[in-house]
């Protein structure tokens, strides 16, 4: 701590009126009479050069880094903040300052910089006190951040707010604080991609004006060449950093607490330069601090209530002095996660994430799991290894078992006849003499061969076995009987319809009217000869009443006749037997009976 000085009666007065205007911050709005500006008003917030001239200009020391980093302190078990109020001679002069130091024990969860009004006040281009801001923003500690168009109320300069960017500088090269997610301390000149750096972005980012302690030596000659622009006439900004003003500025010590500076005065009467503010923090262990806005806007709100002295006019009296409604507030709270609700992944208790299965991190952003730890058939997840379909073990490497597919490897395949089923989508490979959605299925006769996909080559199509598509295949069970019954039935069928066809042939055969007439023209004809034949006996008998029909020779006159002729070679031959004597003429043809 600076040496702290000064006559006790003094130093109670100051505290008599400090409470006595705390009882009177509501009598208005000020008349932002006591401007303390780095540029002409209608110029351009910020140097019209790059980063790349600020990283030229700078010491070879320093190398191409335009800005120092530093570790935060993490304390916990300990009050979040510990405020000091201080009352001050400035080395070789005759004033004497008042103010107050606030060292913050762990800036990562217990520091914000906070929009005016809330979340959304840049975006209106809105002004609030800082006592509005810090009650809304629950802050046990807050004074005013970064600078502000005091005619529109636009914020200017770099902002994030708990993790969101408000707002993008574009690359305007003035000095900035941060704090990045994993707690570092950003203080210095950036680039636009050190600004928008994913890998461990800024939870927090304000601009100010002028790098007052770079690794604890006081660096406003660097600033003034890096920040003033080259179309402004370097006194402006030069009164700036030289006049006495009240001052407000953030640092950091050798432990990583935050320092928050803020000073009581007013412009070219009480305060300080901000060389007498760069060798008063560097007299405290200062190591890297940034200048934010002064003058009328330089406000200290202690527990919500106004704690400094305010240097504008009020515009209801101007006999009194009212404080300025300005843009950001540094904000020191209750510890807080970051994010405040561990990227929903956690919960927040005593400003630490305690975070789900799955997730680590401050902020329980990252997944325990991470690639390439499924290998190529899986994702991570929170809950491990989500395997693709088909696959399973904790780093999904193993295929599923036998009868198993699917996500999981938890559904059943259906597959039967030996079937093969597919990891996946449960698909069934049948094998060869079987087919169907399940293999249930054997080829139908006359196919055989892989998904019965080939005709059997058997004479008369004869069926022939389903696996090999041999034509001396013996079926069995069922299939033997379905055989048997189709060919009973074929069998049966061709008959049927060979016998209608029979039936509906011309018969060769006569009808049975024709029958009737052949059989009348054979009676007829049978009737006309029996009367021929009785109409000739009679005509016989009429002409030849006498005659005999028959000649009658006694038997031994055959046999004698016979005898006669046996006995002499030289005898005349005799009559034949059947041989009649000229004397038997026609009329012994028939004799009668006797």
């Amino acid at each position: 701590m600076a040496t702290l000085s000064g006559n006790g009666h003094f130093a109670l007065l100051l505290i008599w009126l400090g409470i006595w205007l705390s009882e009177c911050n509501n009598i208005g709005p000020s008349l932002d009479d006591d401007l303390l500006s780095p540029y002409p008003y209608g110029h351009s917030h910020g140097p019209s050069h790059s980063h790349r001239h600020v990283r030229d200009c700078q010491s070879v020391v320093h190398g191409n880094v335009t800005h120092q980093t530093w570790p935060a302190s993490n304390h916990t078990g300990v009050p979040v903040a510990e405020s000091k109020v201080f009352i001050s001679d400035v080395p070789g002069t005759s004033r004497w300052v008042t103010g107050h130091i606030t060292v913050v024990h762990d800036p990562l969860r217990t520091v914000s910089v906070l929009e005016p009004g809330g979340p959304g006040g840049c975006g209106m281009n809105r002004r609030e006190a800082v006592e509005e801001t810090a009650r809304a923003g629950r802050c046990l500690y807050a004074q005013n951040g970064g600078f502000f168009g005091t005619r529109t109320g636009e914020c200017l300069g770099n902002l994030v707010s708990d993790g969101v960017q408000v707002r993008d500088s574009g690359g305007l090269q003035n000095a900035q604080f941060g704090i990045r997610r994993d707690g570092t301390l950003v203080f210095g000149y950036l680039s636009e991609e050190d600004v928008k750096d994913e890998a461990n972005p800024f939870v927090q980012l304000v601009s100010g004006v002028v790098w007052l302690l770079r690794n604890s030596q006081v660096y406003i000659n660097q600033s003034i060449e890096a920040e003033c622009d080259t179309t402004q006439e370097t006194g402006n900004f030069r009164h700036f950093v030289d006049v006495v003003s009240a001052r407000t500025a953030v640092g950091h010590d050798e432990e990583g607490k935050l320092i928050l500076f803020h000073i009581d005065g007013q412009t070219d009467h009480r305060g300080m330069n901000l060389w007498e503010v760069a060798d008063f923090l560097k007299g405290q262990g200062v190591i890297n601090a940034i200048n934010l806005d002064g003058g009328g806007s330089s406000t200290y709100v202690a527990n919500g209530s106004l704690a400094s002295y305010p240097s504008d006019h009020c515009v209801s009296d101007p006999m009194w002095r009212c404080p300025r409604q300005v843009s950001t507030i540094l904000c020191v709270h209750q510890p807080q996660c970051q994010p405040e609700d561990c990227s929903g992944h956690g919960m927040c208790i005593n400003g630490h994430c305690q975070c789900q299965e799955g997730w680590s991190g401050t902020g329980c952003d990252t997944m325990v799991c991470q690639p390439p730890a499924c290998g190529a058939h899986g994702v991570c997840t929170q809950d491990g290894c989500a395997c693709d379909a088909g696959w399973r073990g904790e780093n999904c490497s193993q295929v599923c078992d036998l009868g198993f597919y699917g996500d999981g490897c938890n559904q059943t395949c259906a597959c039967t006849n030996g079937g093969s089923c597919d990891t996946v989508h449960g698909g069934c490979s049948c094998p060869i003499g079987f087919r169907g959605d399940s293999c249930e299925q054997e080829c139908p006769l006359g196919l055989y061969g892989l998904d019965c996909g080939q005709e059997c080559q058997c004479q008369d199509m004869c069926p022939c076995d389903p696996v090999t598509g041999s034509c001396n295949a013996l079926f069995q069970g069922e299939k033997n009987q379905s055989i048997h019954r189709a060919g009973h039935c074929l069998a049966n069928q061709m008959f049927a319809t060979w016998s209608e066809e029979e039936a509906h042939k011309s018969k060769p055969y006569l009808s049975e009217q024709r029958w009737l007439i052949v059989t009348g023209l054979l009676t007829s004809l049978l009737l006309a000869s029996l009367v021929g034949h009785m109409i000739m006996c009679w005509w016989s008998a009429a002409h030849h009443p006498g005659r005999v029909d028959y000649s009658y020779v006694p038997l031994t006159e055959i046999g004698g006749a016979c005898s006669s002729g046996v006995r002499g070679k030289g005898s005349q031959p005799s009559r034949g037997v059947f041989e009649m004597e000229d004397s038997d003429s026609q009329d012994e043809l028939w004799s009668g009976p006797r």
